[in-house]
């Protein structure tokens, strides 16, 4: 069990009750869809809601997935994406439907991971320079659109 934590999204963001370990793999693909639109990845390079949104999907040094239910988070390691010579926006939209995400936010979406998460059933929204926090709470307040498409061409840097 590693690359997950599991984080209290107490007042502040940055709760740290209830951490724990848990594995990525695939027992999050098999949720249940209500579940699954509970949960709302986002990318990041930090380790809580204060964190700065990353304007990178498939590179993106993190992702954070909310649960709207529970008002918790889980942050999840995507290092192994940072330096892959190509695919690393597939291998991301798949690790995201993996842990059972409905929704992605990000700052910018290729053509071949945007396809992929269509194809997964995943809504994906874009967002400027903010926070993790801003974005969510735009998320809710429904301040961020829905996305048509990919933003960037593929192998964006």
């Amino acid at each position: 069990e590693r690359g997950v934590r599991r984080m209290s999204a107490g007042r502040d963001g940055a709760g740290e009750r209830g951490v724990r370990r848990m594995s990525a793999g695939r027992d999050g693909a098999g949720e249940l869809e209500r579940i699954c639109m509970a949960k709302i990845a986002f990318t990041t390079s930090g380790d809580d809601l204060r964190a700065p949104l990353d304007t990178r999907f498939g590179r993106a040094r993190r992702f954070i997935v909310y649960d709207l239910d529970r008002e918790t988070y889980d942050v999840v390691d995507n290092e192994q994406n940072l330096s892959a010579p190509q695919g690393a926006g597939i291998q991301s939209a798949s690790a995201v439907a993996r842990l059972g995400a409905g929704s992605l936010v990000t700052g910018h979406c290729g053509p071949k991971a945007f396809r992929v998460l269509a194809a997964a059933g995943i809504k994906v929204f874009y967002a400027g320079e903010m926070t993790v926090a801003e974005a969510l709470e735009r998320y809710r307040n429904g301040g961020l659109v829905e996305a048509g498409s990919a933003d960037v061409e593929a192998h964006w840097a």
